[in-house]
């Protein structure tokens, strides 16, 4: 009998799901996900067509389970400010912006397949709207709690189009990033960057 609390084996189906999913995100290093074949994640994960399907539906429900992994990472890194407590916002930002530009370089072919099947898959289109929808709102409602508390800047613009704004802007920047040679003085620029405007923008400080 298992203990409470112990972790629970993974199943066969486990280790076969991780298994395409491995094969994918390796692949996405230099191909397209249109440029992906279903036979090559089969082959590459040591399955059968039926088995495939028998876990995905498709080449984009497996970049749909890719990001989710992905996103929740994402998430756990902007909850450094959403919940900074009594930490200065000028480190909780820089915290929270050092772990998403660490994700963007460290998982970039997947989240860039991500942002361009947006445009084609109304399945990864779908769930990205969703996730852009929980970081707005859940940056909004952080804005608002630092205004009413006298630390950050009125508005307008409202809390919700200002982390409309912001979120965007961390995007854009980590997509292009994630495309050029790693290099960690440019991702200390680029970490220096977007928090020196998060807080301008939202503070009205320069650090």
């Amino acid at each position: 009998m298992n203990r409470a609390g112990s972790r629970r084996k993974r199943s066969k189906g486990d280790l076969t799901s991780q298994a395409i999913l491995d094969t994918a995100e390796q692949l996405l290093e230099t191909r397209a996900l249109d440029d992906i074949a279903v036979d090559e994640l089969t082959s590459g994960a040591g399955i059968s067509r039926s088995t495939f399907y028998f876990h995905f539906e498709s080449r984009e429900a497996v970049l749909l389970a890719l990001s989710e992994r992905i996103t929740d990472s994402l998430y756990d890194s902007a909850v450094l400010w959403l919940r900074r407590g009594s930490e200065p916002p000028a480190d909780s930002i820089r915290r929270a912006i050092a772990g998403t530009v660490a994700l963007w370089r460290a998982h970039g072919p997947v989240l860039r397949a991500a942002v361009r099947a947006r445009d084609t898959s109304e399945l990864v289109r779908g769930f990205w709207s969703g996730v852009a929808r929980r970081f707005i709102e859940s940056s909004a409602t952080q804005i608002e709690i630092e205004r009413e508390a006298g630390v950050a800047l009125p508005g307008p613009p409202t809390a919700r189009a200002l982390a409309t704004v912001l979120i965007s802007m961390n995007e854009s920047m980590c997509y292009r990033l994630s495309l050029s040679r790693k290099s960690a003085a440019r991702d200390r620029e680029v970490v220096d960057t977007l928090t020196a405007v998060w807080l301008r923008a939202v503070y009205g400080v320069p650090q």
